[in-house]
């Protein structure tokens, strides 16, 4: 074999040999991809810190009920600030609520909320509209203390797969109400014999016909 065939022997291992781990590599990320979180929406302004932002509607498409808002809220901030309304394009204003207690949500100076899923706090909507369903990307408001609006596009999926712990759950459906009567039956009770002679009836009719026997 000539000098010229061996180089280009050896070349072509060689890419061949570097190919492989490129190969296996993207193999095993393809795989990992599986167990990836969504790449949800997120951004920054000024201290205030929004990470995977999403709207979560009910699993079913065809459920009427409300949707939520879930995300991440960091405030690298010195001082606290409160969340004072969370809002959708085409959903109206979410309720919030604190994970425990009442009153206003607030974002620890240097720390961070939690929007969604048990035993976090929630923003609930309640006032959707056809606008807002699965695929979309819709504006999505943050209305803060002192920071004011950070605003952002998030998608808007159901409660499904990953999504199901950080959903509203399922409209339960009506339970079923069986007729019961009320008060007692016409007629009910035991039923009392008219004209039945009485133990003072009987003894006058007695001393009656005694006394008609001893004038005869």
């Amino acid at each position: 074999m000539s000098s010229s065939l061996r180089r280009g022997a050896l070349a072509a291992a060689a890419i061949a040999f570097s190919i492989a781990p490129l190969s296996a590599c993207a193999a095993g990320n393809n795989a990992q991809t599986l167990e990836v979180k969504p790449d949800n929406a997120a951004t920054s302004v000024g201290a205030i810190k929004l990470q995977n932002v999403v709207v979560i509607t009910q699993p079913d498409a065809e459920a009427e009920g409300p949707a939520v808002i879930s995300a991440t809220v960091f405030n690298t901030g010195t001082t606290p600030q409160t969340l004072d309304s969370v809002s959708v394009a085409g959903g109206g204003t979410a309720e919030i609520t604190p994970a425990k207690g009442k009153g206003r949500l607030t974002v620890p100076a240097g720390g961070s909320v939690v929007l969604g899923g048990a035993g976090n706090a929630s923003a609930a909507l309640n006032d959707l509209t056809a606008a807002v369903k699965s695929g979309n990307a819709q504006k999505v408001t943050f209305t803060f203390s002192e920071t004011g609006d950070v605003s952002l596009r998030a998608f808007v999926v159901p409660a499904e797969s990953y999504f199901t712990k950080w959903g509203p759950t399922a409209i339960p459906s009506a339970p079923e109400t069986s007729a019961k009567p009320t008060g007692s039956p016409a007629g009910s009770g035991s039923p009392t014999p008219t004209g039945a002679a009485t133990p003072t009836d009987s003894a006058s009719a007695s001393v009656t016909a005694t006394e008609s026997a001893a004038s005869h």
